[in-house]
This record gives C-alpha cells, sequence and structure tokens, in this order.
C-alpha cells in the first residue's frame, strides 16, 4: 500500500498544486525561447560578433528550418488546423466546462504553443531571401514576441492556478 500511496502522490492530477506541472511549463517556455525557428538563439549572437563562418551557419539553419516548416504548413496545414482546433475545443471544454484540472492546464501550456507556432511559420515565410542584419533583427524580434506570450502565459497560468487552488483547498 505504501508503493501506490507514493505513486499517486508523484503522479498527480491536480496539475496546479503539482511541483511537475511548473517545472514542465518553465521548460516549455524556456525552450521555445531559446530554439528561435529551430535555431538556437546563441548562434545569433555568435553571427553578429564573429560574421563569416557563423554567419553562414546561422543563414543555413535558418534556410534549413524554414523549409521545414513552409513545407509543414503547406503540406498538412489545413489538416493539423482541423486537428489543433478539435484538440484544443476539446481540452478547453473539458477543462474549463467540465471542471477537469488537468486538462486545464494543458490547456493553458497548448493554446498559447499554438499562437507561437502560428507565428513561428509566419516568420519562417518572412526569412527567405533575408541575410546577416535583417535576418538577425528578424529572429531578434520573433524572440521578444516568443519570451512576452511565455510570460503572458505564466502570469495566466500562476493566476489561474493560484485560484483553483485557494478554491479547491488543495494546500
Amino acid at each position: 500500500m505504501d508503493f501506490y500511496v507514493t505513486a499517486f502522490e508523484l503522479i498527480d492530477l491536480r496539475s496546479f498544486s503539482n511541483l511537475w506541472f511548473w517545472i514542465m511549463l518553465a521548460v516549455f517556455w524556456s525552450t521555445a525561447s531559446h530554439y528561435v525557428l529551430g535555431v538556437p538563439f546563441d548562434m545569433v549572437g555568435r553571427a553578429a560578433k564573429h560574421g563569416g563562418q557563423a554567419e553562414q551557419d546561422l543563414q543555413d539553419l535558418v534556410r534549413i528550418n524554414a523549409n521545414r516548416l513552409t513545407y509543414i504548413s503547406d503540406e498538412a496545414g489545413t489538416w493539423l488546423t482541423i486537428f489543433a482546433s478539435f484538440l484544443v475545443t476539446g481540452l478547453v471544454l473539458t477543462g474549463f466546462v467540465y471542471d477537469v484540472e488537468f486538462c486545464q492546464a494543458l490547456s493553458l501550456i497548448i493554446v498559447p504553443m499554438l499562437l507561437v507556432f502560428g507565428i513561428s511559420i509566419h516568420n519562417a515565410r518572412k526569412t527567405f531571401g533575408q541575410t546577416g542584419d535583417d535576418l538577425r533583427r528578424t529572429l531578434r524580434r520573433h524572440r521578444i514576441v516568443v519570451q512576452l506570450i511565455g510570460m503572458m502565459s505564466i502570469l495566466v497560468s500562476s493566476m489561474w492556478g493560484m485560484y483553483v487552488n485557494i478554491t479547491t483547498g488543495v494546500l
């Protein structure tokens, strides 16, 4: 019996009172803001500082990832939109209408990430033909927008999590 009690305390579906949810939220947003269009952001600074091969590597990696994102959106964009709409609608309804806390937590992570994905596709199309300062400026702006979305997402998640924890008396 001790094992089951310990296991269910570790894998708790009350997300907002669980440390794993907050760790996962932080990892999601730190990863999203570090990899700008799939490119590690330190490459942008290195390309600006050193130029030459670092600049060429940045342009190649952005070109590869931008081609990949636009290919996915061109080939499967409609189906991905339909599936994402179905998933998000189901999560939001289950979470906020039927009051399932786990679905609320997933909604507060997935909805902003879908917004970031849409902005990434837009900026991937924008980077075609850009080089040098223009490319780095686009990547910097994209990172700032992702960080702003992440800050708002973390703020909303923490406020909603505090509300849920206070009203349900979990703590």
